[in-house]
């Protein structure tokens, strides 16, 4: 859409459309490429944007243009209403690329659900939940048992990525939506839990190359979805309780998560293995168990912890020797990936499918499916021939 130059954006949609996105004055200005001084000046209503500015602030803020001259800013509920209180994330302080990720989840959610209507599928209903009363092993055994992984097929998996994949398949027979985000630091977030019912979203950070720690993600946000099925979690607008009980909860979904991947009789098997009696937990040994289990070496050390086999001590003291271990690495690559593995990476195998089934079926139009999917139509055969193959190149980094 093209601005008409005869009109004048309104003031306050434009403070509006920035606070709401996250983004601090300095960033605006210099992105655009003014002095705060102007961009407060434009937000006063003293001076306004040209065209091309008001374009230009459109693309960075990720708003259609028409926004800018609405009468009065939409209503919006507070995005912390929809996700789970995190670590380190201060609630309306979110940065603009988590803030933008968390809109274009929730956006596909909601797409999810027209195209059901459309097509008259009934959501599956996600209906496992977990109370804090409950012993962590518990909780981990129901939830391993209901996404079907058996410890044979978790041994035979090839690498990280088949056994991320799985474990993404698995949560998505559940009733979940898995989607994957871009563009967030791992230092923001790691991963996200949108509990509405139908269709809960967990969301994961791309940028985790590590396949097996997706996974370990993945099952820790599943049992915070559990917790808030039994009432026992709220979302982070709503969290109110002190940090000491907050904290309380993440070491037992923690527990819960490590028991999940790892159950107690596989893990005595595996250590049974081992030639000494009494075990020097050193970083060697822990990668040939992350192998075996096909999780990564801190989750089982903090297996190890959590059964009572490593001390408090001697994990302290394997996180030091791994942390030096991690500083002697580079930084870890991947190949890159085609737009159509981005698009299955990033929205799952049951979105796609939906917007792929309504298109067949008419009731969208192929305009409508490549901006549901974010991909260009010529790119379409191409994921219907991963969506077949299941390839395990579709991890989707972007």
């Amino acid at each position: 859409m093209t601005a008409d130059p005869t009109l004048a954006p309104n003031p306050a949609l434009l403070e509006w459309g920035r606070i709401e996105g996250g983004f601090p004055l300095d960033r605006v200005a210099r992105s655009l490429g003014v002095k705060e001084e102007r961009v407060i000046a434009w937000e006063r209503g003293s001076r306004a944007p040209t065209v091309r500015q008001i374009e230009n602030l459109a693309r960075l803020l990720h708003r259609p243009l028409s926004l800018f001259f609405l009468p009065v800013p939409p209503a919006l509920e507070p995005l912390a209403a929809e996700y789970r209180r995190l670590p380190g994330v201060e609630v309306g302080h979110e940065s603009p690329e988590l803030r933008l990720a968390i809109r274009q989840m929730l956006a596909r959610r909601e797409n999810a659900l027209n195209l059901m209507g459309e097509l008259g599928i009934d959501p599956p209903p996600f209906n496992h939940a977990a109370r804090l009363s409950e012993a962590p092993e518990a909780v981990a055994g129901r939830l391993r048992v209901a996404l079907g992984v058996k410890v044979t097929q978790q041994a035979a998996f090839s690498d990280g990525w088949e056994a991320w994949n799985a474990w993404r398949s698995a949560a998505e027979e559940l009733g979940v939506l898995v989607f994957q985000f871009p563009k967030v630091t791992l230092n923001e977030v790691r991963g996200l839990v949108f509990p509405r019912a139908p269709l809960p979203v967990v969301a994961l950070n791309s940028k985790e190359t590590v396949p097996e720690a997706r996974a370990y993600t993945l099952i820790h946000e599943l049992l915070h979805l559990m917790l808030f099925n039994a009432n026992e979690e709220s979302t982070a607008l709503r969290d109110r309780r002190p940090d000491a009980e907050w904290s309380r909860i993440e070491r037992f979904v923690e527990i819960a998560a490590s028991h999940a991947l790892v159950p107690e009789d596989w893990l005595e098997r595996e250590l049974a293995t081992q030639s000494s009696g009494t075990q020097q937990w050193t970083v060697p040994l822990i990668r040939s168990l992350a192998r075996r289990f096909r999780i990564t070496p801190s989750a089982v050390a903090a297996r190890l912890r959590s059964s009572r086999r490593m001390s408090v001590q001697a994990y302290e003291a394997w996180r030091d020797e791994w942390d030096h271990y991690v500083a002697t690495l580079g930084p870890a690559r991947s190949g890159p990936s085609s737009p159509a593995q981005k698009t299955l990476g990033r929205s799952g195998r049951p979105f796609t499918q939906l917007v792929l089934q309504a298109l067949g079926s008419n009731r969208i139009t192929s305009v409508d499916a490549a901006r549901y999917l974010d991909l260009r139509y010529h790119h379409f055969d191409e994921l219907r021939e991963r969506l077949v193959a299941r390839r395990r190149d579709a991890s989707g980094d972007e």
